[in-house]
C-alpha cells in the first residue's frame, strides 16, 4: 500500500452506475449527519459520483481530491451549488479543527490512508463527527477494484482509525469491500 492516485484517463469509469453495488447512497446517508446545517467532507471525491448523491441531503459538501484534473472533470459535468471542490492532500487538510460534522470516503481509502491522513481527518471533524469508509478489501477476490496488494483489510483500516481516536460503531467485511463507521 502507499500513496497513489486513480488514472484520470480512466475517469469515465468513476461515473458507472454499477458502482452502487459496492456502496449505495442510502448506505452513506444512514451513517452521515444530514440536514440543512450539516457540513460534510468527501475524501477522494474524484469526479463527484458519490458527492452528487449526498449533496441534496446535507447543507454543504467539500469535494476533496489530490488531483485537480478530477475537479476539472467534475466542473465540466456540473457541480451542485452546495458542493465546493478543494484540491489537497488528505495528509495535510487545509481546514480548521472541528470544521465538519461528517466525512466519507468511497473506494479511495486505500489511495491515501496513512496515520497522518487519518489524524488530520480526526482533527477536522467536529466533536461527535461521523466518518464513513467504504473501500475495497484486501480479503476480496480482486475481480473489481485495485490489485489486492494495494488494499487494506478491515482490521488494518479499523486499527488506523482507532489509533487516531475514532470510536468504531460499524465494522463489516463484504464480498469485495469493507465498511467502517466511527465517530470522534
Amino acid at each position: 500500500m502507499g500513496f497513489h492516485t486513480f488514472d484520470p484517463e480512466m475517469a469515465d469509469r468513476l461515473e458507472e452506475p454499477t458502482r452502487f453495488r459496492f456502496c449505495s447512497r442510502e448506505e452513506l446517508l444512514q451513517w452521515l449527519p444530514t440536514g440543512a446545517d450539516s457540513r460534510i467532507l468527501d475524501i477522494g471525491s474524484g469526479t463527484g459520483f458519490y458527492t452528487d448523491e449526498v449533496a441534496p441531503f446535507v447543507g454543504s459538501v467539500v469535494a476533496l481530491d489530490v488531483q485537480a484534473v478530477m475537479h476539472e472533470r467534475y466542473r465540466e459535468r456540473g457541480l451542485p451549488e452546495t458542493v465546493g471542490p478543494v484540491t489537497a492532500d488528505a495528509g495535510r487538510l487545509p481546514f480548521s479543527a472541528n470544521t465538519f460534522d461528517g466525512a466519507f470516503s468511497t473506494m479511495t481509502f486505500h489511495e491515501s490512508a496513512t496515520e497522518q491522513s487519518v489524524s488530520e481527518l480526526y482533527r477536522v471533524l467536529a466533536p461527535d463527527g461521523q466518518v464513513v469508509i467504504v473501500d475495497w478489501t484486501a480479503s476480496g477476490d480482486g475481480e473489481s477494484g485495485p490489485p489486492l496488494s494495494e488494499r487494506y483489510d478491515l482490521d488494518q483500516a479499523r486499527t488506523l482509525l482507532s489509533e487516531a481516536g475514532f470510536e468504531i460503531e460499524v465494522a463489516a467485511t463484504r464480498s469485495e469491500t469493507f465498511a467502517l463507521v466511527g465517530h470522534k
